[in-house]
């Protein structure tokens, strides 16, 4: 009689490897790593379908650290190697692991192009604003006036948005987190969930070189300017004490104060609408609060599934044979001996 075997669902433990976590102590990429590793088993995930797929600095040492098979590649290539291992085995899960120096700067252009093609994998972009690894140069996101070892009297660049970059190149998700933020697994679960590329940019300490650059919003004393989006509701920061509506006059969003929870005249959170996801996150941080959360959603048909379909519509009816496609067009034989040196 054959017997039925009960298949265990995973724990986190089954995600961790035997590798020691080389990451400086107090990290931000501790907190990210055990968040992804708790989700895993939640989104019912397996170890042997998953692949995680990195470029180069410190985040991208994450597929040491889980137990999945992994690809530790080249500056700004984790895109490129990322579709490779989609296109050929589309029921792969694809992880791709980067962070604001290796995907937004050598990397920009592959990121920008996966992007578009709309590969169906989740992008999980470290945004810390200092080139960590090499010992704290400034980044394509590093703020003007970023005081570091390349510009020692302050950057005059103006810095790249990782979420505008990503809605500019065509995502068709986009969403925001923090490493120590208990809602990021959930964030997490989301971008797994969207059919297609999910870009998810995620504000990481590093504790070395940029301590506490994201302490206006992400300190517990300064939650009041996170806006956590939820599809559907109003958009409400501070305690419930302000919102954001339409500036009808100049169709820009404007904080508003919320009298004895009047929230008729606010926005209302629409993550399919990419209008309201671009002014979400071009807001200037400050005047306005911090947009976190599932900004945009709106899924497409996917690269890989246009190519699987391209493929098999052009082998239709055809037999394969390699000696046809070798012999067929202009061939030649050598018959004459290589002369002595």
């Amino acid at each position: 009689m054959n017997e039925i075997t009960t298949i265990r669902p995973s724990t986190p433990k089954d995600w961790e490897t035997d590798q020691e976590v080389r990451w400086c102590p107090g990290c931000g990429d501790y907190a990210i790593l055990k968040a992804v590793q708790r989700t895993m088993p939640e989104i019912g995930a397996t170890p042997e379908n998953t692949v995680f797929v990195s470029g180069i600095g410190c985040s991208s040492r994450f597929p040491y650290y889980m137990e999945t098979y992994g690809f530790h590649t080249i500056h700004g290539r984790a895109p490129a190697v990322a579709t490779g291992v989609k296109l050929a085995n589309p029921d792969l899960d694809v992880w791709i692991i980067t962070g604001d120096g290796d995907g937004l700067s050598i990397g920009g252009n592959h990121t920008m192009h996966l992007l578009r093609r709309n590969l169906d994998c989740q992008i999980l972009l470290f945004n810390n604003e200092i080139y960590g690894l090499t010992k704290g140069q400034y980044s394509p996101t590093s703020r003007e006036g970023t005081r570091s070892p390349s510009t020692p009297f302050g950057s005059v660049d103006h810095p790249a948005k990782p979420c505008a970059f990503a809605l500019g190149s065509g995502a068709r998700f986009i969403a925001r987190g923090i490493d120590v933020n208990k809602n990021l697994p959930s964030v997490l679960k989301a971008a797994h969930a969207h059919k297609g590329a999910a870009f998810v940019e995620i504000f990481q300490n590093c504790i070395v070189y940029n301590a506490d650059v994201f302490a206006s919003f992400v300190d517990k004393a300064n939650a009041g300017h996170q806006l956590w989006v939820e599809h559907g509701k109003p958009l409400v920061f501070a305690g419930g004490t302000k919102g954001l509506a339409l500036d009808v006059e100049r169709l820009t969003l404007k904080v508003v104060d919320i009298v004895d929870g009047d929230v008729s005249g606010l926005v209302v959170h629409d993550q399919t609408n990419r209008g309201l996801a671009h002014m979400l996150v071009e807001m200037p941080f400050g005047p306005f609060p911090m947009a976190l959360g599932v900004i945009y959603d709106d899924p497409a048909p996917t690269f890989e599934s246009a190519v699987v379909a391209q493929n098999r519509a052009a082998s239709e009816g055809k037999i394969p044979d390699l000696q046809k496609l070798v012999s067929k067009g202009q061939t030649w034989q050598v018959d004459k001996e290589p002369r002595d040196a």
